[in-house]
């Protein structure tokens, strides 16, 4: 993969086979429809981590996290893994109560990990 870090794309490649998806509340309201296919398209490229950047989403609603566990699995036969980063306490807690940040690594937005 090339690194190219345009951030006007839908998503941007940072080397290493990673890729940054940055969502808005805005994509999310249009439905979960672009979402994947944002995801389908970053697995295309031959993405094997995929960051999915949600500090500019107020809200994520559960069927959100359905569509990155479903891209998490195909990261995770290739070696790699879907993390979301800049998360806000609501989704954090979500992830707590679902036990799902056992399987999604959650970074704070400056990429480090959230205790």
């Amino acid at each position: 993969m090339t690194s190219t870090l345009d951030r006007t794309d839908p998503w941007y490649e940072t080397g290493d086979d990673e890729v940054v998806v940055p969502l808005t509340s805005t994509l999310l309201a249009d439905g979960l429809a672009d979402v994947r296919w944002l995801l389908h398209d970053a697995l295309l490229a031959g993405a094997r981590r995929i960051v999915v950047d949600l500090s500019q989403v107020s809200h994520l609603a559960s069927p959100a996290l359905a569509s990155f566990l479903w891209a998490h699995r195909t990261c995770r036969a290739r070696g790699g893994a879907l993390v979301l980063r800049g998360a806000d306490r609501r989704t954090r807690d979500m992830l707590s109560r679902t036990g799902l940040w056992r399987v999604l690594q959650v970074q704070n937005r400056d990429g480090g990990r959230v205790a």
